[in-house]
């Protein structure tokens, strides 16, 4: 039953989550409506490259690569030992597995004749070499997973049709412009792990890209890179070496409503920079080293979350979190944690979380010197 389980974990890791390759679950003929549903919300072309209905139904294949499981057009090749992508895959495979192996290069005719893949798996390899023609094949590609591999650069000619793209855990130093041309389904991609410095991002690295989801955690990044989509919805900058937040840092994405900014080393967010994000909804700025509340938090009418533990924070003001005047606030907080700051929480006035839903959502004291 354990190709049974592969599609259904490909939901779950499309989501705006840090990725995790875990178990892989059923694949039914429901997480094949969900898969469709959830390219429909992105905005991809639904028509290029996720299963239909004729295709969830079972296929009886003789071809089979020795060692692998094959079962509903399911090619489960992980945990092998493979050196190179295996022969023999059927042609009408739609979800590809080959994580947990010792492959080294992706070579010109390793997909050759898989028109038809889906979803193509490489997690934990050690690649390090991709021919510029390997995805040649791959038309229908939506989803490619080639993370915790030795890759030092972004695989050139990545395929039209790509809507997820999850490399994090390379050896990845440059974004160079052009290396996302033409990608414009591209919704989520996950870069984080890579020893990318502000620099390494060349102007217009990200023309002509419409994300939602951007990942570039635990990197070496010292400021907010400013040339990224303006489309994002959500941006996670955690882990990494930010110093501040300045005024125009935040200027180009103002349809954020999720920045993760966590275990940085943020001192100072200058008065203003945070009134360019007017639907943000859940912001992160734990484990850094903020002096105090962040300026402009009242202003962010549907703000709901905010995570300012492990800070520095020696004072909260009565009008640090809530505007003044009645109705003004459109989404009361229902989270907001300022545990691990040294902050006299008995000396905090209760007026100062009247816009909060319930007191359990506020998180206070277990500060330690």
């Amino acid at each position: 039953m354990r190709p049974l389980w592969l599609l259904a974990s490909l939901l779950a890791l499309s989501q705006a989550l840090p990725f995790e390759q875990k178990g892989f679950w059923d694949f039914t003929l429901d997480d094949g409506l969900l898969m469709m549903n959830d390219e429909e919300a992105s905005g991809a072309d639904t028509t290029s490259g996720v299963p239909d209905l004729d295709s969830l139904t079972p296929t009886f294949s003789a071809m089979c690569p020795f060692g692998c499981h094959c079962h509903l057009r399911v090619v489960q090749c992980s945990d092998l030992g493979l050196k190179s992508v295996p022969k023999e895959i059927s042609p009408d495979t739609t979800l590809l597995d080959l994580q947990n192996n010792d492959i080294t290069e992706l070579r010109k005719d390793d997909f050759k004749g898989l028109q038809h893949l889906y979803a193509l798996v490489l997690v934990n390899n050690k690649i390090s070499k991709i021919h510029e023609k390997a995805f040649s094949p791959l038309r229908k590609l939506q989803k490619l997973y080639i993370s915790k591999n030795h890759l030092v650069e972004i695989p050139p000619n990545l395929p039209s049709s790509l809507v997820e793209l999850r490399i994090h855990d390379n050896r990845i130093r440059k974004v160079p412009k052009g290396v996302f041309s033409g990608l414009r389904n591209m919704n989520c991609i996950e870069m984080g792990g890579n020893p990318l410095e502000n620099s390494g991002f060349e102007p217009g690295a990200f023309d002509g890209l419409k994300l939602n989801y951007l990942r570039i955690s635990e990197a070496k990044l010292t400021g907010i890179p400013k040339d990224l989509p303006e489309t994002l919805n959500e941006l996670h900058l955690d882990h990494n070496k930010i110093q501040a937040i300045e005024l125009e840092d935040l200027l180009r994405y103002s349809k954020l409503y999720r920045l993760g900014l966590g275990h940085n080393q943020i001192r100072m967010i200058e008065n203003g920079s945070l009134s360019f994000l007017p639907t943000l909804r859940e912001l992160h700025l734990d484990n850094n080293k903020l002096s105090r509340v962040p300026a402009g938090l009242p202003d962010l009418k549907l703000l709901q979350v905010v995570y300012l533990h492990s800070n520095n924070i020696t004072k909260v003001g009565v009008n640090d979190f809530c505007p003044v005047g009645f109705g003004v606030k459109r989404a009361y907080y229902n989270g907001i944690s300022l545990f691990n700051n040294p902050v006299p929480y008995w000396e905090v006035q209760p007026a100062t979380f009247r816009c909060v839903t319930d007191r359990l959502a506020i998180q206070f004291g277990n500060y330690k010197k």
